[in-house]
């Protein structure tokens, strides 16, 4: 299994991107980073996942799938900095 990391720009203001959510939150472990990145557990390729979420954007929405691997640093939530340890090999870093 892998972190993958799902960012994106929904540049069409008003359209409904609810399945594209449901989409990225039917993978069973993921988390919420910022406003349009989420983080993924899944076995699928960066392919793979960019095949079945690019059809539920816009043709001018922008989306990148990224592997991801620690070690990291970084500063949020303390959910989102426990999901990312408990998920991602490496130390966690936390900075203020």
């Amino acid at each position: 299994m892998s972190v993958l990391l799902v960012t994106y720009d929904l540049l069409k203001p008003g359209q409904d991107y609810s399945k594209l959510l449901e989409a990225i939150k039917s993978y069973p472990r993921w988390a919420h980073l910022s406003e349009s990145s989420y983080a993924i557990v899944t076995n699928d390729s960066p392919s793979v996942v960019y095949t079945a979420l690019r059809p539920l954007m816009d043709a001018n929405d922008q989306v990148y799938i990224i592997t991801l691997c620690g070690p990291f640093m970084g500063f949020g939530p303390e959910k989102v900095n426990q999901w990312l340890s408990d998920n991602l090999a490496g130390k966690f870093v936390h900075q203020n």
